[in-house]
């Protein structure tokens, strides 16, 4: 790395000295909870639950803030960001003390986690002053601030025994301020900052985050750093629960515990620097393996029936073994981690900060999530041992991969062995610098999977010979990944239907607002992911975005297990299913690019019609699947209904796990990028200022607002309205009927014009809101059911051919002004931000019902509603559109007449 620094220099040490300590007194704040946490349930008499989220969540936040921090202190410099990081953990911490409620204390955690992203800014701080070959040792040294957590285990608990948990916060608060002013006044701007800097700019700092090798390094950061904090807060629970230690010894162990883990990433970084870190990465997940396997083996009786009769053993470990294996594991992993580091800033040396910050941030999620698992698996299956026998499947993961990955690249065609770089999974990132070097791609080409730059789907020729066979490839992966996103999106449309016959007491407003909240979080993310495929590229992003799903799936598999689970914790999950939601609008864009104009009004059918089909699935299969234990003992035991009948409800999340796991490998895998497709926001974001964005947003909400609206809302409305019917056999046919009649008619928008056909859908679906209200009146589900199918066919016809008004309107006015390439950029986000904006109707349809419930006892209020904004999306698609002059007048007929 070319830091500017060839030799260690008086400045350089001061530095790393100052962040260390800065970092430590950060570190032992961030771990304050881990010793409070249990004054503070006594006091306020938090469940289990309550308090594992007490707990966790300021390592959620240290971990989420660390790849942002990292960012900033490239981009304003390590001194500063320290400094605020600082102040502003020390001023939460001192206002937990005040705190009077369990709401109060969540956010005074959020700002007391901050405290845990200091990681990201110490290391972007501390590269700039030492030179490449020593790095490996200064980040060991840096990284020996963890032991800030000693100093909470040790001092904490006697600090809480004397004076109460408010006065310790309010001690830890004032040390940090100390500590904040000592570092502004000692630390110095890092070397060749000044106003005359040149800032990077946003993209170049997350470019090297395409790279799937920073993500493999994250995946070990997780399975080291994330198993020290989480130990780190799990084991107190742990000494007294298995072995009956009051929380002072139990604390001063845990301690015994962290100097290893501690003070030895020194070691390990200078063990990277002489030796390699791959080397020592294969010793330290083959070492955590073995010692892992040996701490998960629980006490187990043995009987053998011998010759002589029985002979009866047990096998356990006792507390002093079990403390020795304990510290060999917090030895070994200290040395993976500065490992981990040292690969950052050898590779990566122009954004050691945000590469460092996602990095840590990963690890540091699994500082917050390893201990919920830990617990979660403690009641699933009884087995205090159950958390190191994950440790040992994830180190044994991470040593897989890693190895594989290595012999991969070593056994690359054209490479020297001889001269691949220290660790040969990383020979992509020096084979593109030395391309970039030399003015030559060809290199980079042959290592490394790129971008396809020549893509001209126009060109029958092309199109017929190369083009058409990748675009079919991408559009069926990304059908895939995003029914399983409709999946998962819509979920709570059924289960909500089902948690009052299992022993949830929530009150129908507030299953309506479960029912409605996916859709509000879906639609927000759908505006981000509307431009970030130009960004990342379609591939990466649908990989990340289908991966997302695992946390909503897995948390709704836990939750409803326990009828005595917060409604908050409800309302997180329902918002994190919006994630699956967000995934539509940048699966459209990405297969926007693919397909030529003529075929590009099926294709996004196709993939939108076959995507949407996941919530029909869904609807189907879920209802049948929480009826059997399809995991067995793994997923959990069955939940008692007021009938005396069983529900495996946890099979509503755990069902998709293994569908998205293969969906994420499908996308990386089999997906492509094109180059062409690629643009900054700044392009993208043009399309706010055009009129007919808003236009087609108002449209858009019509159809898909519609369809996905009243997917959500319909289960839980005709279970309402009519309680005599078993209704949720048949709510699935609703979305089913929508997304077939979406994939299958995209054509007729091609053929005769998307304005035409969205123009007749419009009058169709005021006429079938109009049927729901008489029937519902009338009191005749079936009638009321077939008014709704209607509506849903409809809305699937013109979800298709409103998307096919996008490309068709951008072509006549950016198109005509001669830039058809800037009006294909501008048409895809146009179709991600639309659908980001009709996605509010999963949001207000089902909340329109249960305010009109709510009022009149009836949902005709909300009916009545929906039937003038259809009739204005009739008159909005006629005047600007249809009509005689209007935009698309000409084109639509001209099309239609090829088309005879």
């Amino acid at each position: 790395m070319d830091t500017g620094v060839t030799e260690p220099t008086p400045s350089g040490a001061r530095a790393l000295w100052v962040s260390t300590i800065a970092f430590a007194a950060c570190f032992a704040v961030w771990t304050l909870f881990s010793i409070l946490g249990l004054g503070v349930k006594a006091e306020f008499g938090l469940t289990e639950t309550q308090f594992a989220l007490l707990v966790a969540t300021p390592v959620l936040t240290g971990a989420l803030s660390r790849a942002v921090l990292g960012i900033l202190s490239d981009r304003f410099g390590g001194r500063r960001m320290f400094l605020i990081v600082m102040l502003i953990a020390a001023v939460a911490t001192f206002l937990m003390s005040f705190a009077d409620s369990y709401l109060r204390l969540l956010l005074a955690a959020l700002g007391v986690g901050l405290a845990g992203g200091s990681f990201a800014v110490g290391i972007s701080y501390v590269s700039k002053f030492v030179p490449s070959d020593r790095q490996g040792t200064a980040f060991g040294v840096f990284s020996v601030g963890t032991a800030g957590a000693v100093i909470t285990e040790f001092l904490a608990p006697v600090a809480m025994l004397e004076a109460g948990w408010r006065v310790a916060a309010q001690l830890w608060a004032a040390g940090l301020i100390v500590v904040a002013l000592v570092f502004i006044f000692a630390a110095r701007d890092e070397p060749g900052r000044g106003r005359e800097a040149v800032m990077p700019t946003l993209a170049e700092q997350l470019r090297p985050l395409r790279n799937l090798q920073v993500w493999r390094f994250s995946l070990y950061y997780f399975v080291l750093f994330g198993a020290f904090v989480g130990l780190s807060l799990w084991l107190p629970r742990y000494f007294v629960g298995v072995y009956g230690l009051d929380v002072k010894l139990a604390g001063l162990l845990t301690a015994g515990y962290a100097i290893p883990a501690s003070l030895f990433r020194i070691y390990g970084g200078r063990l990277s620097d002489r030796y390699g870190a791959r080397a020592v990465l294969y010793w330290t997940f083959g070492a955590s393996a073995l010692l892992a396997f040996m701490l998960s083996y629980p006490p187990t009786d043995y009987v053998i029936h011998g010759v002589r009769g029985p002979i009866a053993f047990s096998t356990s470990m006792s507390l002093a073994p079990f403390v020795v294996t304990l510290l060999a594991l917090g030895f070994f992993m200290s040395l993976g981690m500065a490992a981990v580091l040292k690969h950052i800033p050898t590779y990566y040396p122009e954004n050691v900060g945000s590469v460092a910050g996602v990095v840590s941030m990963v690890g540091g999620l699994g500082g917050f999530v390893l201990p919920l698992v830990f617990g979660v698996l403690n009641d699933l299956t009884g087995v205090w041992t159950s958390c190191f026998f994950l440790l040992l499947l994830l180190s044994l993961t991470a040593l897989v991969w890693m190895h594989f990955a290595i012999r991969r690249m070593e056994l690359q065609p054209g490479v020297d062995r001889g001269e691949l770089p220290e660790l040969p999974e990383m020979a992509s990132v020096h084979a593109a610098r030395v391309a970039r070097e030399a003015g030559a791609g060809a290199l980079g080409k042959t290592i490394q999977r790129g971008p396809i730059a020549d893509w001209r789907p126009e060109d029958p020729a092309f199109w017929e010979t190369a083009g058409r066979p990748i675009a079919r490839r991408n559009l069926w992966i990304s059908t895939y990944c995003l029914l399983l996103a409709f999946a998962v999106w819509m979920v709570w449309s059924v289960v909500v239907a089902k948690l009052p016959a299992v022993g949830f007491n929530f009150t129908p407003d507030e299953l309506f607002w479960l029912a409605a909240l996916p859709g509000l979080s879906g639609a927000t993310l759908r505006i981000f992911y509307s431009f970030v495929v130009p960004l990342f590229g379609g591939r990466l992003w649908t990989a990340i975005s289908t991966a997302s799903l695992l946390v909503p799936a897995f948390g709704i598999g836990y939750a409803v297990q326990a009828p005595d689970t917060p409604y908050l914790i409800f309302v997180v999950l329902a918002l994190l299913c919006g994630l699956g939601g967000g995934n539509f609008a940048s699966s459209m864009a990405n297969i926007s690019f693919f397909f030529p104009k003529a075929e590009k009004g099926a294709a996004l059918a196709i993939n939108a019609g076959l995507g949407n089909l996941g919530v029909s699935l869904m609807q189907f299969v879920v209802p049948l699947a929480v009826t059997i234990a399809i995991f067995g003992v793994l997923g959990g035991g069955p939940q008692s209904m007021s009938d005396g009948g069983q529900l495996w409800m946890q099979n509503a999340g755990f069902l998709w796990v293994p569908f998205i796991l293969l969906g994420v490998a499908l996308a990386w895998f089999g997906m492509d990028d094109l180059a062409g497709a690629k643009a900054s926001f700044a392009d993208q974001a043009a399309v706010f200022e055009r009129l007919h964005t808003w236009l087609m947003c108002w449209l858009y909400l019509g159809t898909f607002g519609s369809f996905i609206g009243f997917s959500a809302g319909f289960p839980l409305l005709a279970r309402l309205a009519f309680p005599e019917v078993d209704s949720l056999k048949y709510v699935f046919l609703g979305p089913l009927i929508g997304a077939l009649s979406r994939a299958g008619t995209g054509w007729l928008a091609d053929r005769f014009g998307g304005a035409r056909i969205s123009l007749l859908v419009f009058v169709a679906m005021t006429a079938s809101a109009g049927g729901m209200i008489w029937f519902l009146d009338a009191g005749s589900f079936w009638g009321f059911f077939a008014t709704v199918m209607l509506l849903f066919f409809f809305s699937g016809v013109g979800n298709a051919s409103t998307f096919q008004m996008i490309p068709a309107i951008w072509r006549e006015t950016v198109g005509r002004a001669g830039d058809a390439a800037r009006a294909d950029r501008e048409a895809a986000a146009v179709i991600g931000f639309t659908s980001a904006i009709a996605a509010f109707g999963a949001f207000f349809i089902p909340k329109a019902y249960g305010a009109s419930i709510a009022a009149t006892g009836s949902a005709n209020l909300a009916l009545w509603g929906f039937m003038l904004f259809y009739l204005s999306c009739t008159g909005l698609t006629f005047a600007v559109y249809v009509r005689r002059g209007g935009l698309l007048y000409a084109v639509e007929r001209q099309s239609a007449a090829r088309a005879r």
